[in-house]
């Protein structure tokens, strides 16, 4: 890995250019800063924030990085969200990627592009973290906007630095500026546990920021700060740290959450457009079709069929059939335009309903840019969820659990979810009852959200769809046939950056 040097080319100048467009739709506006230098920038509040708003997500070389970079994708329908899901088993791509299909039938290999993208963007994006907190502190300006800041940075490193090590394993980590002379130009591999003390500490830091409760603007908040370090506590319990002393602090952490937000009472208001940053939305990267917009839809829709005024329906991510029927009879999130659609009409003529043959995401089915004719032609500015409400309290439903067993508190936090969704309440269950039944919750609520993988990844176990429950990864068929390989509990360190820098090795098995 190489930062400020042709390959990544991350200077102040191309970071303040990036820093006009921001990640939210009240500060996604124009503005020129092209007379700013290194000399001349972060002298005022003005500057700061402006640079604060860019770590959000911002165009560079080339590549979308920052919160956008989840989402870019290409014709062929590849994006780092889909390749997540693909890694968990539970979808197929019936566009043209040989990539998404490689990764499906676990044939891919480090030179997949998608591997570099998610590590340079993330890279890019902790980069620009670490100019900030170097430069914000010496600028006079009112200290709790100061502090206020520096809390919504320590938050987005930590948010990118969280990603790379369960992802990658082992990463460099580097927490200051690094420039042509730096000894970290070309940086060693760090162990995981360094890496995940940086992430708890940078939240911790966060959480004594002052940040507001909560945040309908796309900001960070101390909701999204309680959330993020109670995933952090509650996968350091698991694999491959198996520090359980963390269960106790993943669900301390939760529990701050959930007075925080409310459920929302329609399953639509996940993905329209009135109801971003609301509600059960803790944090989201932001769109605005004025400014930025993206393709979520488009991959996600069913393959080559006319649903939505789309220019491209990718089909890049369809759920399988078995994940589909193993929710319970009769919950609400099968039914039709609920969690998913299997018909839709006619993007070219409404009166023609086209049945799909299969289950679509409608989760991700973005009303607003859909319709033939729109002013938007088919642009979507969906925001893309990370967070929100369901995932805090089914983590202090399982992290309490795992402590001591169900208690009345960790009931309630999952039956709410389950109330929604018209679902008989949990009661009388033993621990592993509860435990696989917290699983499933994670899997059926949060599915397609970029989780499953991550729960494999720290429990070593996946969902068996077929016989409804759980078996060990590496010796369990998933309902494609597929037993997942050891190599597979990570990604590859791309290999790009493996040609670039001798100091960095390759993960086991790749």
């Amino acid at each position: 890995m190489k930062f400020n040097l042709k390959k990544y080319r991350i200077s102040l100048f191309a970071l303040i250019v990036i820093a006009s467009i921001a990640g939210c739709k009240k500060y996604l506006v124009e503005d020129d800063r092209s007379n700013f230098t290194q000399s001349n920038y972060f002298t005022s509040a003005t500057q700061a924030r402006a640079f604060v708003n860019g770590i959000y997500g911002g165009y560079l070389n080339n590549i979308n990085y920052g919160l956008y970079f989840f989402l870019n994708g290409d014709a062929y329908g590849e994006a780092p969200f889909i390749t997540l899901e693909l890694f968990a088993g539970h979808a197929t791509s019936l566009g043209q990627s040989v990539n998404n299909n490689n990764v499906i039938f676990e044939r891919t290999d480090p030179t997949n592009p998608g591997f570099e993208t998610v590590w340079k963007s993330c890279y890019t994006s902790i980069e620009e973290c670490n100019i900030a907190l170097n430069r914000i502190p010496a600028i006079s300006m009112d200290d709790a906007t100061k502090k206020s800041l520096l809390g919504e940075v320590y938050f987005l490193r930590a948010f990118y630095y969280y990603y790379l090590v369960r992802l990658y394993g082992d990463v460099p980590l580097i927490t200051t500026p690094v420039d042509i002379n730096s000894p970290l130009l070309y940086p060693a591999r760090t162990a995981k546990d360094q890496v995940y003390t940086q992430v708890v500490n940078d939240l911790l830091a966060a959480e004594q920021s002052g940040l507001p409760a909560t945040d309908q603007t796309g900001r960070t908040s101390m909701g999204a700060v309680h959330t993020l370090l109670s995933s952090v506590y509650l996968t350091m319990a698991g694999y491959p740290l198996q520090k359980t002393e963390n269960y106790s602090k993943a669900a301390d952490e939760a529990k701050q959450v959930l007075p925080l937000y409310t459920l929302f009472d329609n399953y639509l208001y996940l993905h329209d457009n009135g109801h971003k940053n609301q509600g059960e939305l803790i944090f989201q990267s932001q769109y605005d079709v004025k400014v930025a917009t993206n393709s979520l839809p488009q991959l996600t829709v069913p393959f080559n069929l006319p649903v939505g005024a789309y220019g491209d329906h990718l089909g890049a991510m369809i759920p399988t059939n078995d994940f589909f029927n193993s929710y319970e009879a009769g919950d609400k999130r099968t039914q039709e335009q609920q969690f998913y659609f299997s018909k839709y009409p006619n993007s070219g003529n409404l009166k023609d309903t086209i049945i799909f043959g299969e289950h679509c995401l409608f989760k991700y089915f973005h009303l607003e840019s859909s319709v033939t004719g729109t002013a938007n032609s088919g642009k979507c500015d969906e925001n893309y969820t990370f967070l929100r409400l369901p995932e805090a309290l089914l983590t202090y439903a399982e992290a309490t659990n795992e402590v001591s067993g169900p208690t009345a508190d960790a009931y309630a936090a999952v039956n709410q979810i389950r109330t929604r969704a018209n679902l008989k309440p949990l009661n009388g269950l033993s621990q592993d009852q509860f435990r696989q039944a917290i699983w499933k919750e994670r899997y059926h609520e949060l599915a397609y959200e970029g989780k499953a993988y991550f729960d494999i990844q720290r429990t070593h176990q996946i969902y068996d769809v077929k016989n409804n429950t759980f078996g060990p990864a590496t010796s369990t068929p998933n309902e494609q046939g597929v037993t997942m390989k050891d190599q597979y509990y990570l990604w590859p360190i791309p290999q790009r950056e493996i040609a670039t820098n001798n100091k960095l090795t390759q993960n086991t098995g790749w």
